[in-house]
């Protein structure tokens, strides 16, 4: 059996790499250099605005088809895309979107720009 303190480092270090594993990257789209934390914003922005998104609408977020077939990561399902504009800085609030959305699952799973 472990000692409590072998336990405490473990806990540790289970925690810390378990965040490593999961976060979004930071990309590149075009000249745009969006960092993680602007990933992470628009994905939280996206949940919080409407965590039940659909095909059709005109609002963000919504469903993402993929008619351009990109190939995700092995998580996400093609059914279960959902996109949101990626913003430098801020999350999107409305307005002109641009030209650039951050791919993520209904489960909130990052799945890519």
């Amino acid at each position: 059996m472990f000692a409590p303190s072998h336990m405490l480092k473990l806990a540790a270090f289970f925690l810390l790499t378990s965040s490593l594993v999961f976060a979004e990257p930071s990309c590149k789209c075009g000249s745009t250099l969006y960092s993680s934390d602007d990933v992470d914003a628009a994905m939280e922005q996206g949940q919080e605005t409407n965590p039940f998104p659909v095909f059709g609408t005109r609002s963000y977020p919504h469903r993402f088809g993929n008619r351009e077939q990109i190939d995700f990561k092995p998580h996400c399902d093609s059914e279960d895309y959902v996109e949101f504009p990626l913003k430098q800085g801020v999350p999107y609030t409305g307005g002109a979107p641009g030209a650039d959305r951050v791919i993520y699952s209904t489960e909130n799973a990052f799945c890519g720009v």
